[in-house]
């Protein structure tokens, strides 16, 4: 059964001299004010031990208005404003709820410069999009249609590092299911090949911020040169974030693409819970674990495959994989990463990625029979071992040799 689902709907769009001023103005505000009020909280929390409402830092925020210092908050949006409070009052709901870390000040250099708008804060008619405190509709480039009949909810907009301006619709939308099918695959990340699947086809890593380093390090050195604070400095910062956005842009497409691929071609998809930040901390590693963007391909699977009514399950990051025989079930004791074939005792001989992506295929599938959640469990019975291991080793034993 198909359900409506929100979705987000990125469009470029080119304003006006005088929007851009404008949206300037309401970006520089939005940062002030949440840094103001973070900076408050922190105070309040640290030395009284006292938490601060959103109705309280509403209401400062409303008197801060009224000083003389502060006056010229009431000239932009006061919606944007009133966001700005609302995600930082989530961003603490999850700090106290130890879902996230302290919540961080907004850099006017390295920040994102966005700001969200409420339903009274914009005009959606005609299929033109006007912003509060603007007497003209935004020149968007409508790439692809809004859903027949959508009503956007929320309008956030955005500049990034090069430059370019970006305007996010959030609408309801009804996805078409895909076809049915019985395929599954089991997913094994790498460097080398991005993902191996499990039916032994593995896709290349493309590496788009390798096959850019060059043109990057040279806009970077010729930022380096240019005075702080000079016109020159700041077409060299721009020139550093499209070379950025170049690279985050082939990169997300590249993923997109893959992603929308696995979860057309298959009912089920298996991938394995990884500790990318614990990998990140490896100085050898980390630059070619951030170009190859794991956690991108899972989140875009997660929601694909809730969109489409596939299945996605997310085996323990502790499951053996590459260490376990496929064919005889055998652990090998040791398993290092330059060991790319390997041969076990009962004479099989194992491509370690291919192998690695039927195993996570198998426990997979031996986890979904079981009924157990897609979500890696962390309570330990009295083997010490996780729930979802345990059911994956019990399991595979019956899983059919692939």
């Amino acid at each position: 059964m198909t359900q409506r689902v929100k979705r987000a709907f990125k469009y470029r769009f080119y304003p006006t001299d005088e929007q851009a001023a404008e949206l300037s103005r309401t970006f520089g505000c939005v940062r002030l004010v949440y840094n103001k009020v973070l900076e408050e909280r922190t105070r309040a929390w640290y030395g009284e031990q006292r938490r601060v409402s959103y109705a309280q830092s509403s209401a400062a925020l409303a008197q801060w208005k009224k000083t003389e210092d502060l006056a010229f908050l009431a000239e932009v949006s006061s919606v944007p404003l009133q966001q700005a409070l609302r995600h930082l009052q989530t961003a603490f709901g999850n700090f106290f709820a130890k879902r996230a870390k302290y919540p961080r000040y907004k850099s006017r250099k390295k920040s994102r410069a966005s700001a969200e708008y409420t339903r009274s804060a914009f005009t959606w008619r005609g299929g033109q999009l006007t912003l509060a405190k603007m007497t003209a509709p935004l020149d968007v480039r409508w790439s692809r249609p809004l859903p027949a009949g959508a009503q956007p909810t929320t309008v956030t907009v955005s500049r990034d590092a090069a430059g370019r301006w970006f305007v996010s619709l959030l609408a309801e939308d009804t996805p078409v299911l895909a076809p049915a099918t019985t395929a599954a695959v089991g997913i094994d990340a790498g460097i080398t090949s991005l993902v191996t699947l499990s039916t032994g086809e593995k896709i290349a890593n493309p590496r788009h911020e390798r096959r850019d380093r060059a043109r990057l390090a040279r806009a970077q050195r010729e930022l380096a040169r240019k005075a702080k604070g000079s016109a020159n400095r700041e077409k060299a910062r721009r020139k550093v974030g499209r070379v950025h956005a170049r690279i985050a842009d082939r990169r997300r497409d590249f993923l997109h693409k893959l992603s929308t691929r696995l979860v057309r071609e298959n009912q089920t998809v298996v991938i394995e819970d990884l500790a990318v930040r614990n990998l990140l901390k490896n100085g050898n590693l980390a630059r070619a674990v951030s170009d190859a963007a794991w956690t991108d391909l899972r989140m875009m699977l997660e929601y694909k495959c809730a969109w489409y009514g596939r299945d996605l399950v997310v085996i323990d990051r502790w499951f053996p994989s590459s260490k376990l025989c496929g064919t005889c079930k055998t652990i090998a004791a040791k398993m290092p990463l330059n060991v790319r074939e390997w041969t076990c005792d009962c004479g099989a001989l194992h491509d370690r990625d291919v192998n690695a992506a039927r195993n996570i295929l198998a426990a997979g599938l031996a986890v979904s029979a079981c009924g157990d959640g897609v979500r890696p469990q962390r309570e330990s019975s009295r083997t010490g071992q996780s729930l979802v291991k345990q059911e994956a080793q019990r399991a595979t034993a019956g899983i059919p040799r692939l």
